[in-house]
């Protein structure tokens, strides 16, 4: 019982521990992949800054900026290679919202954009399979309107506007500026492959800011001189409106998380692998105590066996001794009863009872020589035996009771030569026919065959058509003391096997055809 707790308890602990490697394992994967999902935070960060480094070079008139010149160096963030730092982001699209969260510029497969974002508007991000989308704020223009003095404001380019009357004939938008107010900066002058550095850009920025503070306190939406040309014919209320739709609010990005989703699913790889062989570890030690606790339990079986083996070799030989020793007494009881029946003055039934006591000793005496026989160890000193010679003498030595059953002897098979103990193969042929001549009935057959088993082999049959031997009895009638005789001991078959494990030998019990029994020794050694 106490092995039992003790193997319970260390097996949990096993279990415990692969728990606890398991439960690790998912928590640095839990880390990887939010290292890598801060990886991509960073680079829609970074991405953001660029562009409001960009915006601060492009703006003019205070803190508006022409979609004309954005849209290309948006087209170059997303397709261009001027910028790795973002090309390495895996940058799909990106887009500029206004305050009602539509975008108002953008680049890239803006359907990969989900549809939230526009509805939502909230500073945060969505994760869609194959791409993440982040919102963000930028160049003074947050999520949260309140947060932001000075807007950036995206104007159209001239060419979205044609000249409409109003309903007093006047125009009210121009797609051209009027003579002699050109602006300053021409369009088509800037353009991706000519944006200024990183120098120019800053320089450029601390003007623009100084402009902005200049003008931050105009009123938006002011007189036509604040506006730009193609822009000044437009009434304060439509201007108003137009400022309105095109006022920065937010930034989306889309990024592809192909990288995301190829360092996750290695790091996913990398945990199964260790979990694995950590469970592989964990069943390996508790096969390992098992085994070291069966092979502890076999060596002390074992040491307990031999210990039994020795006590009961020594049973075997005070037994033998034991039964030596009352045969000298058993000889002289049948001495004595043998002379009172021969003596002419004894009354016959003296006689008689003399002659039932000799009878009586002499069934004793047989079973105690078969028994000192059978414990008597088995020394095996081998020598050249011509295998059908030894059958011929044990045959002849049989003749008597061959002759009075009338059954036929019938001696077949090779002329070869084996290595084995004379005295003891003599034993071993001289008890197996003698049970094959106890079985068979009158008029009976029995057959010796001898024959090759292989080049080094030869095999040894005694066959009779007796009634045979019922399968459930094979192997048990080589244990001592079985017998299916009433005159039988028990114990010659058991002779016999011991005999042939001395050898080396096998001996099996199998049917005959069509009735009877064979009993066939197998791997006796030739010699030459």
């Amino acid at each position: 019982m106490e092995l039992k707790r003790r193997s319970t308890l260390i097996y949990g602990l096993l279990l415990g521990g692969w728990v606890l490697v398991v439960a690790w394992q998912v928590e640095e994967h839990s880390r990887v992949q939010e290292a890598a999902r801060v990886d991509l935070r960073n680079r829609s960060n970074e991405i953001g800054n660029t562009l409001s480094a960009v915006m601060r070079a492009l703006r003019f008139r205070g803190s508006t900026v022409l979609q004309q010149r954005l849209e290309p160096v948006l087209d170059e963030l997303v397709n261009g290679r001027t910028n790795e730092l973002v090309n390495t982001g895996g940058l799909i699209s990106i887009a500029l919202l206004n305050t009602a969260g539509e975008p108002v510029v953008a680049a890239g497969d803006t359907n990969r954009i989900p549809n939230e974002v526009f509805s939502e508007g909230a500073e945060r991000e969505y994760w869609t399979r194959g791409s993440v989308t982040f919102v963000n704020p930028i160049e003074g223009a947050s999520v949260n309107s309140e947060s932001t003095s000075n807007p950036v404001v995206i104007l159209p380019p001239p060419g979205e506007f044609t000249n409409v009357l109003r309903d007093d004939g006047r125009e009210s938008q121009r797609t051209e500026p009027l003579p002699g107010e050109t602006n300053s900066t021409n369009v088509a002058d800037l353009t991706t492959t000519n944006l200024p550095d990183t120098n120019a850009i800053a320089q450029n920025a601390t003007n623009n800011e100084l402009a902005t503070t200049n003008s931050a306190n105009r009123p938006r939406g002011g007189g036509a001189r604040g506006r730009p040309p193609w822009l000044r014919w437009m009434t304060p209320a439509d201007y108003s409106a137009l400022i309105a739709r095109r006022e920065l609010h937010g930034l989306v990005v889309t990024l592809s998380t192909e990288n995301f989703e190829a360092i996750s699913t290695d790091d996913l790889w990398l945990r199964g692998v260790i979990i694995f062989f950590a469970g592989i570890s964990a069943v390996g030690v508790g096969l390992a105590r098992r085994n070291t606790i069966k092979t502890s339990d076999l060596q002390l079986r074992l040491v307990r066996a031999s210990e039994l083996n020795s006590h009961l070799k020594e049973m075997n030989l005070a037994a033998a001794g034991l039964a030596h020793e009352t045969r000298n007494p058993l000889n002289i009881i049948r001495g004595m009863a043998q002379m009172l029946s021969k003596q002419p003055e004894a009354p016959p039934e003296i006689r008689d009872k003399a002659r039932a006591i000799v009878d009586e000793t002499d069934k004793v005496t047989v079973q105690l020589n078969e028994f000192i026989n059978y414990s008597r160890p088995r020394e095996v000193r081998r020598t050249k035996l011509p295998l059908n010679s030894a059958v011929g003498e044990v045959v002849r030595a049989l003749n008597n009771d061959i002759d009075e059953k009338k059954i036929l002897v019938e001696t077949k098979g090779d002329l070869i030569a084996i290595e084995a103990d004379e005295q003891l193969f003599r034993q071993v042929l001289f008890n197996l026919l003698l049970n094959a001549v106890q079985a068979v009935d009158g008029a009976g057959e029995i057959q010796v065959v001898t024959g090759k088993q292989s080049a080094t082999e030869a095999f040894l049959e005694i066959r009779d058509n007796g009634p045979g031997v019922p399968p459930e009895r094979r192997k048990e009638i080589f244990k001592p003391y079985f017998t299916t005789h009433q005159k039988g001991t028990g114990l010659g078959l058991a002779v016999v096997q011991q005999i042939v494990l001395a050898h080396g030998w096998e001996i099996e019990c199998l049917p005959n055809e069509p009735k009877g029994a064979v009993f066939r020794i197998t791997h006796l050694k030739l010699v030459a």
